[in-house]
């Protein structure tokens, strides 16, 4: 298994307390209290096996789990799957379910609900186990408690699928012969995670408490954990400062403040719980429409982007400019040619080459506070400045998902989580067999190429890590010749929380799969 590096190199460090006064941990978890956390912006649904926002991720992450969890290394760890066995010839993976485990609503959790979630729910509402159960053969449950998966031939990063992120457990009872886009459930979740929704408040909180059947001894710590909506960026720099929450979740605060706030007493930074997603943040681009259906203004657009300005100016030196479709932070990354540097003058002439006539698009940012619509401003300017005008279209973050999901867009902001394996979270952009309509977390931008079809599909099945890699080196030489979007940066997400908090990230996924650790510091 390989190793990760941190998000932002040298930039902070993983967990630090900065300030004048120390903080002296407790070794004995303390039991009990309150965490007031902010989650920025509202989340659509805490259904995430349908809706996967970042927001939505955050929340719900105490509320559903996965199989299994993974550590920094992205070595996996036991959750709803206390062990498991892996042939030697890789192709049949054995899952041993914890016993005893039951849901929110006192229902026993098994293997029912494991094979409805894999070969029903997940196949038709997540693109991501969608793209992983191609490889699967069969699945079957030989008893309550085993599920067993064939495989149609060695799938490495399989053992990488079982994250809450990708696949969290859905109760078959609740949601067998349903429509499950209208089930009444998804307004009120059950999961077998260690809190249960209490209430949301649309626009003000959404209360989470603990869930006292939970299968984890002595776990949670916490009684509560209330998520609050804050609109105005300004507002939740101020309830941070004034302990009114106790954590701003990694991007939930402007990057310009986080310099700020960190210089605070008794406050502590990380960039930890990153390391599953490694987000990398792009624009699509139409591929269906002129002029972005060519690829010179599809190039044009690439040379006109000040990306190293970006990542100064609107993401305060966090993150780290986009080489292409893979980041160096999961397996198979490799910097290739061509690259584009900021060229004006190449971006102009491509645009003159393929008679670019200065049609109006339209750019719709994501909506997830003030720096996104920073830098869908600087994005406009510098396509202003080589002679493509742009109109931007704000949104809330339910019209953004309509808007992409339905193509109604020209060139949009985006961010997808790589989830630790290009076959896993990168493949889905690409691939002509997830352009689907209704779903803004696949290829939205509609690219098709069967070469690429075919290199993802071997790249995914070789037997080798070298030969994996010499396919994803070809893969991402392809696309960045086809240039089906604009790269922009892999993101780093800072989190800032008050030093008394501990155990806040415990897994490779952050605080949305950590909180079942986490405790306060009387």
């Amino acid at each position: 298994m390989m190793s990760t590096t941190s998000l932002r190199q040298g930039a902070l460090a993983l967990s630090l307390c900065l300030g004048a006064t120390t903080v002296f941990a407790q070794e004995t978890p303390v039991e009990g209290g309150r965490l007031d956390l902010v989650v920025q912006p509202e989340p659509p649904s805490l259904m995430i096996g349908i809706t996967t926002n970042g927001p939505s991720l955050l929340v719900a992450g105490s509320i559903y789990e996965g199989l299994l969890k993974y550590d920094s290394n992205l070595e996996p760890m036991p959750s709803l799957a206390e062990s498991w066995e892996v042939s030697d010839d890789a192709m049949t993976y054995t899952f041993h379910l914890r016993k005893g485990v039951k849901f929110s609503d006192g229902e026993p959790f098994s293997a029912k609900d494991v094979m409805f979630t894999f070969t029903k729910f997940l196949t038709e509402t997540n693109p991501k186990w969608r793209e992983v159960m191609r490889h699967v053969e069969t699945l079957e449950s030989p008893d309550d408690n085993t599920v067993v998966f064939k495989l149609k031939a060695p799938y490495g990063p399989f053992i990488r699928s079982f994250s809450y992120t990708v696949s969290p457990i859905i109760p078959a009872h609740l949601y067998e012969g349903t429509d499950f886009a209208k089930n009444p459930n998804n307004d009120k979740p059950v999961g077998t995670g260690p809190f249960e929704l209490k209430e949301w408040k649309k626009g003000a909180y959404i209360d989470l408490v603990k869930n006292p059947d939970y299968w984890a001894e002595g776990k949670p710590h916490l009684d509560e954990v209330v998520y609050h909506v804050v609109p105005d960026a300004a507002s939740r720099a101020t309830a941070f400062e004034t302990r009114t929450v106790s954590v701003l979740p990694g991007g939930s605060v402007e990057n310009f403040d986080i310099p700020r706030l960190a210089k605070e007493e008794g406050v502590c930074v990380t960039e930890k719980g990153w390391e599953y997603n490694s987000p990398l943040s792009f624009l699509w681009l139409n591929n269906r429409t002129a002029p972005m259906d060519n690829v010179k203004f599809r190039q044009a657009v690439m040379y006109a982007l000040n990306r190293p300005l970006m990542q100064k100016v609107v993401w305060n030196g966090y993150g780290k400019v986009a080489t292409g479709p893979i980041t160096s932070t999961i397996p198979f990354y490799d910097k290739v040619d061509p690259q584009y540097d900021y060229d004006p003058k190449k971006a102009k002439e491509l645009l003159k080459e393929i008679g670019y006539d200065g049609k109006p698009l339209r750019l719709l940012p994501l909506p997830y506070g003030e720096t996104w619509q920073r830098w869908a401003e600087v994005v406009k300017q510098n396509l202003a400045a080589v002679g493509i005008p742009v109109e931007i279209e704000s949104t809330d973050v339910a019209g953004w998902n309509q808007k992409t999901a339905q193509w109604d867009y020209d060139i949009a902001f985006t961010y997808l989580y790589q989830n630790g394996d290009p076959a896993l979270g990168v493949a889905r952009n690409y691939i002509s067999s997830q352009i689907v309509k209704g779903n803004p977390f696949a290829n939205v931008e509609g690219y098709s190429n069967p070469e690429i079809d075919q290199m993802f599909d071997e790249a995914a099945v070789a037997a080798t890590d070298a030969e994996r890699q010499a396919l994803y080196t070809k893969i991402q030489t392809q696309l960045q010749e086809d240039v089906p979007v604009a790269w922009l940066q892999e993101l780093s997400f800072p989190a800032l929380y008050d030093c008394k908090v501990h155990d806040l990230i415990s897994t490779a996924n952050g605080i949305g799969n950590s909180l079942g650790e986490a405790w306060i510091e009387k």
